[in-house]
């Protein structure tokens, strides 16, 4: 093992960034797939479960309506990503992307206790998760990665302001 670990370590791929433009890349992919969604109305549809249910955001359908608050997800999902993508090359824009995707996924992930039949009853119950649950347990992931990303972009913009001074 001490070799497989000592042979990966001299190889290029743990010198650079790759690992960082992966996960920034892969989250500006996932943007914009879930913000393309957001403009049909099968997925407006879709999303009235989680809306009704969200501790965070429950008051859109009622600010925006059904439509307006999958518009509005759409757009806000599209912005992230652009400033996700535009963090290669900008920081400080990388760091209000990963914040607003933060926010996204905290907002996400709070509707997972209040999701009604989110967990089989025939299985005992939590923590054997079915439905909506289960897609939403992928959030927990992503907002680990945007919290990720934020960190990353915050040392960078740091260090560069202190090697200005």
């Amino acid at each position: 093992m001490k070799m497989l670990i000592r042979l990966l370590s001299k190889t290029s791929l743990f010198k650079g960034e790759l690992d960082n433009h992966l996960v920034r890349a892969s989250m500006v992919i996932i943007y914009f797939f879930f913000g393309y969604q957001k403009w049909f109305n099968y997925e407006a549809q879709g999303l009235i479960p989680f809306f009704t249910h969200g501790a965070l955001i429950f008051w859109m359908y009622p600010v925006f309506g059904i439509k307006g608050s999958s518009y509005f997800l759409g757009v806000s999902e599209w912005l992230f990503g652009a400033l996700l993508l535009a963090g290669f090359w900008n920081k400080k824009l990388g760091v209000l992307g990963a914040l607003g995707s933060i926010f996204t996924f905290i907002a996400t992930v709070t509707i997972i206790p209040f999701m009604p039949d989110g967990w089989a009853a025939s299985a005992g119950g939590f923590p054997a998760m079915v439905g909506n649950v289960a897609f939403l347990m992928k959030d927990v992931v992503l907002l680990a990665v945007s919290f990720y990303l934020m960190k990353q972009d915050i040392v960078k913009v740091t260090s560069a302001a202190e090697i200005a001074r």
